[in-house]
C-alpha cells in the first residue's frame, strides 16, 4: 500500500511574524539597515517624494487636505523627516570632530550626564525620548563637551533600536577619542510601549556599553555613582 504523503505547513503567518518582531523590538543588525543606493537621491527630491506619498496617506485616512490647517502638513512632515528627525541617516551629517591634546594631563574619567536625545522606534516610527550618560578616560586626546552631545544626537536622529544606538554611540566615541576606555548608558521612554501596545506609562528602558577599563567592576561602579550624584 502506497503511503500517503502529508505536507505540514509550519511557515508562521507573515502578519504574526511582523508583529512579533515589532513587539519584541528586535535588533537584526548593529549597523542601521540602509540600501546601497540610499543617498543617490538628493534631499530635495526625497522631500518631494515623501510629500507626495504622505499626502496620499492622509487622503486614505479621510482627512480633508483642502483645510488650511492640513494643506501644508505633507510638506512639513517630509522636511522634518529629511532635515531633522532622520538627518542622522546621512553620513555627511556626522559632526566634525577636532581632537585636542590633553595638555593638563587629566587622567580620570570625564562624565557627561543627562544628554537629552529624541529618536524614533524603527518598528513603529513613534518617538523614543531619553537621556544619555557617557564617559571616557583620555589616553592623550580630548574633544569639546558639545561634541559628545552631537555624537549622541547624530545616532539618535534615525529610525532606531535602543540597543543598537547604545553600541553605535560607544563605538563612535572609541574611534573619535582614540581610546578603548568608554562607557555609555541610555535611559529612554518608548512611545511604542506607552502610547500603544501594552500602554505602560511608567517604565523606561536602560541599555549600557562598557569598554576598556569600564569593564572592571570598580570603574563601572565609579561611573554609575557619578551619574547619580545629583540624585
Amino acid at each position: 500500500m502506497k503511503q500517503k504523503e502529508i505536507t505540514l505547513n509550519i511557515q508562521p503567518d507573515l502578519d504574526e511574524l511582523i508583529d512579533e518582531v515589532g513587539e519584541q523590538h528586535a535588533m537584526t543588525n548593529i549597523k542601521t539597515p540602509l540600501r546601497d543606493d540610499a543617498f543617490e537621491l538628493d534631499d530635495e527630491t526625497k522631500i518631494e517624494l515623501i510629500e507626495k506619498h504622505f499626502h496620499q496617506i492622509m487622503e486614505i485616512m479621510g482627512l480633508d487636505l483642502s483645510d488650511e490647517s492640513l494643506k501644508g502638513t505633507p510638506r512639513r512632515v517630509a522636511k522634518m523627516y529629511i532635515k531633522e528627525l532622520f538627518s542622522g541617516l546621512n553620513p555627511q551629517n556626522m559632526p566634525a570632530l577636532t581632537l585636542f591634546t590633553n595638555d593638563y594631563k587629566y587622567g580620570e574619567m570625564l562624565v557627561e550626564r543627562n544628554i537629552k536625545f529624541h529618536s524614533n522606534c524603527e518598528h513603529h516610527f513613534v518617538p523614543i525620548v531619553g537621556h544619555a550618560h557617557v564617559a571616557y578616560v583620555s589616553t592623550g586626546k580630548v574633544i569639546g563637551l558639545s561634541k559628545l552631545h552631537r555624537i549622541v544626537n547624530y545616532y539618535a536622529r534615525r529610525p532606531q533600536v535602543q540597543e543598537r544606538m547604545t553600541i553605535q554611540v560607544g563605538n563612535a566615541l572609541k574611534e573619535a577619542l582614540q581610546t578603548e576606555d568608554v562607557a555609555v548608558i541610555l535611559d529612554a521612554d518608548h512611545m511604542c510601549v506607552s502610547s500603544r501596545g501594552v500602554g505602560d506609562q511608567s517604565s523606561s528602558t536602560v541599555t549600557a556599553f562598557y569598554s576598556g577599563v569600564f569593564q572592571k567592576d570598580a570603574k563601572k561602579e565609579e561611573f554609575l555613582k557619578m551619574i547619580r550624584i545629583k540624585d
